[in-house]
């Protein structure tokens, strides 16, 4: 048995405190901001620097649903960032446990090959997909304007590809399958097949094996793709900036664009008050997740 000295004993506590102390600034200075959007947006005269509110109200909020497009904006990106979620973590299940349970030569060349769609920035994307976007969108509306007439551009805003909830839809679910993928295909690496062979053994049909088995196994993997798949879609910026450009279908990222950029002055009571509503959604997201995050990770990357 190893003894340890006063003096290593002594070396360790040192740098247990350097390490919490280092980590305690590093979270204080993290959290400075979002504690100033938190003040500024209960505050009766929000300013720019941090200061303590002489008038706390929540006239601020108030303004946002009442006289701004806030719950417009809100129910655009939930709408939006929901359905793209939803259709990621369809995809990758399926995606996943096919490449999980495939034994072929091309499986990895093409779970990296799939990489490189979320490693390109999206800015080096824009041009292409615009023009690729705008082809399908005008093709789709020659094909429907003979048949709706007038009515051809209220649907076109649920089902068009530029300017149209369903191409932004499908862009911010093409940009976060890359990464779903490769967890769900972690996550299937880790479970065994006993339990898809014993409920072969007891008569279930590939639906009952899918509904009663895989969904209950695959449920902490589906979180945690669904998470990440949507703080990345919730964060995003430009494509909803370059895809969308009426007013009534705009998410709340230009929302909050619209609101820095006042003509006379930034109202900084209103701003902040955006803000906190826009993290709102994804610390909840994240505090449903995350006791599925371990449990998914835990096995780390298999080939």
């Amino acid at each position: 048995m190893a003894v340890v000295s006063p003096s290593e004993t002594a070396n360790k506590g040192r740098s247990d405190l350097i390490a919490y102390a280092t980590l305690s600034l590093i979270s204080i200075f993290c959290a400075v901001p979002f504690f100033w959007v938190l003040l500024a947006s209960l505050d009766g005269n929000a300013q720019l620097f941090l200061h303590w509110p002489e008038q706390w109200t929540f006239a601020n909020y108030v303004r946002v649903f009442t006289k701004e497009d806030g719950a417009k904006w809100l129910f655009n990106s939930l709408f939006v960032v929901a359905s793209a979620t939803l259709l990621v973590m369809v995809l990758s299940g399926l995606g996943g446990y096919a490449l999980s349970r495939t034994r072929a030569w091309w499986k990895l060349p093409f779970l990296y090959a799939i990489l490189l769609i979320r490693v390109l920035p999206p800015t080096a994307l824009v041009v292409p997909l615009y023009k690729f976007l705008l082809t399908l969108n005008n093709a789709e509306a020659a094909v429907l304007r003979p048949i709706f007439g007038s009515y051809t551009r209220d649907i076109m805003r649920w089902t068009g590809f530029i300017d149209g909830y369903l191409g932004l839809i499908l862009v911010l679910a093409t940009m976060q399958l890359p990464l779903a993928l490769w967890i769900m295909k972690t996550f299937f690496d880790g479970l065994p097949r006993d339990y898809e062979e014993a409920a072969l053994m007891d008569g279930a049909t590939l639906i009952q094996r899918i509904r009663r088995v895989l969904i209950p196994l695959a449920l902490p993997g589906l979180a945690a793709a669904g998470l990440f798949a949507f703080m990345s879609a919730w964060g995003d910026f430009l494509l909803p900036l370059i895809l969308l450009s009426s007013p009534e279908l705009q998410t709340l990222p230009l929302g909050l664009f619209r609101a820095f950029l006042r003509i006379n002055e930034i109202d900084y009571g209103l701003l902040t008050a955006l803000a906190f509503i826009y993290l709102l959604p994804a610390v909840v997201a994240f505090g449903f997740a995350r006791r599925f995050l371990v449990q998914t990770f835990s096995g780390g990357v298999k080939g």
